[in-house]
């Protein structure tokens, strides 16, 4: 009973000793001195491994907190190149000092901007201490970080990338990280911006891991009204951030809208949404050393409008293939860059025609074949079609088209033979010639 009567005491005043100390007016010009500023901008920038940082003026707000307007620092030696952070409030924890080491338990930062970066591993100098250091705290522990808007951003193909707007939070793992973030942005060349509704990665002194992100489709105005975001893209990976770089990331989507992942002469010609799966994977970060795999499939997808199916509808006099509505359209993909093979190719309208088939691009050069399938009633046009399309099945007359050329500039060997079947008919070549000549006319009068 003495000793818990002894042991009370004392702790008492211990607390007392403390709050007349964190009342002391002293205390409060020394938090606000230029003195205190400049160790604790050398001591955050050590734990956040800068070569120095600057705080703008502290205040003291509270017996445990206070309040900067900013703290920027830069040249970063491990994951952070930099980091710019406004408006910090921040509350102490004096017990830590017993476990050697200055607690912040809650930091509040308005805005801020972060860049992480991908770093060759080095040692960091270890300045010399006085010997009364071993009594002293030897690090900063940052509890829990929170901004309400924040940028995480690093570069991608010599472009800003990243996080844009984010709620952030950040707790400890052990010596490194934990990040949540959720809301803002995601942008990134070669992309369409996408909302980001939740994302938790830990980077480590090796290893970038990607647990879970979840994003959508942004929303975009339609004309007065906005759409809500739509679709599902789930990722997880990890990428090394040490010695070894490699990188490793599994994606899968589901009801993505895909106009905005077409090039702007497309969109207007193309509607539809997609789903399907990608592992990308590499020696690092860069597209140059990548592979991988995917399948692609899109449901509800409409095609109007494309010159190539104007002509289609002029060549076979055929209005209703100025609009395709597929009932089928899927691929699966490989990569070994610079190579793409695209194989089991499959679109279809039902009753109209049918595309099966694989291709290969590689540094812009098509090459492969495809099998097309044509509804008999479509053929009418073309003076015996069974010459060049020689297989019946599935309802559809067959032929096999092989591909060649470039990207920019695709051939096929199904033209020629078109060509050289209508001249053996001059009453079909007529009408084709005819058909092409009404519809340049209606051009010249529009």
């Amino acid at each position: 009973m003495a000793r818990s009567c002894a042991a009370a005491v004392l702790l008492f005043i211990a607390l007392a000793a403390i709050a007349a100390f964190m009342l002391n007016p002293r205390l409060t010009r020394y938090v606000e001195s230029d003195a205190f500023r400049q160790a604790l901008e050398n001591e955050t920038a050590k734990g956040l491994h800068f070569r120095g940082g600057i705080y703008a003026p502290i205040h003291r707000t509270g017996l445990m907190t206070a309040r900067s307007e900013r703290f920027r620092a830069g040249d970063g030696q491990k994951a952070m190149r930099s980091i710019d952070a406004r408006e910090i409030t921040a509350r102490f924890n004096p017990w830590a000092i017993f476990l050697r080491r200055w607690q912040f338990d809650d930091i509040r930062i308005g805005s801020g901007d972060v860049e992480v970066q991908i770093y060759e591993p080095a040692s960091e100098p270890v300045p010399a201490k006085p010997w009364f250091s071993i009594f002293l705290p030897n690090r900063v522990y940052l509890k829990r970080i929170e901004s309400d808007a924040a940028n995480v951003t690093w570069q991608f193909r010599e472009q800003r990338a990243g996080f844009f707007g984010t709620r952030l939070l950040i707790t400890p793992h052990g010596r490194d990280f934990n990040y949540q973030a959720t809301g803002g942005t995601l942008k990134m060349p070669l992309f369409p911006d996408l909302y980001l509704r939740q994302m938790h990665l830990l980077i480590t002194k090796k290893l970038f891991t990607l647990y879970d992100v979840d994003l959508a489709a942004a929303a975009v105005p339609v004309g007065e009204a906005v759409t809500q975001n739509e679709g599902n893209i789930h990722g997880h990976g990890t990428a090394g951030v040490g010695e070894d770089k490699s990188v490793d990331l599994d994606v899968s989507f589901e009801r993505v809208p895909i106009r905005a992942w077409l090039p702007s002469n497309w969109k207007e010609h193309l509607t539809g949404t997609a789903f399907g799966k990608a592992r990308w994977t590499g020696k690092d970060a860069k597209l140059e050393s990548s592979s991988g795999e995917g399948s692609l499939g899109v449901r509800d997808a409409r095609i109007t409008g494309f010159p190539f199916l104007e002509n289609l509808a002029i060549i076979t006099g055929e209005k209703s293939f100025q609009h395709l509505e597929l009932n089928d359209c899927a691929l699966e993909l490989e990569w070994r860059y610079p190579k793409i093979d695209i194989g089991r190719i499959a679109l279809e309208e039902k009753g109209k025609f049918r595309i099966e088939g694989a291709l290969a691009i590689d540094r812009g050069t098509l090459s492969g074949a495809i099998e097309l399938g044509v509804a008999r009633q479509y053929l009418n046009w073309l003076p015996k079609p069974d010459e060049i399309f020689t297989r019946e099945q599935g309802g559809y007359l067959w032929t096999t088209v092989h591909l060649s050329g470039t990207t920019e500039a695709p051939k096929e060997d199904l033209s020629p033979r078109v060509v050289d079947l209508l001249k053996q008919s001059p009453a079909a070549f007529l009408g084709f010639l005819f058909r092409q000549l009404g519809a340049w006319l209606k051009q010249m009068s529009e």
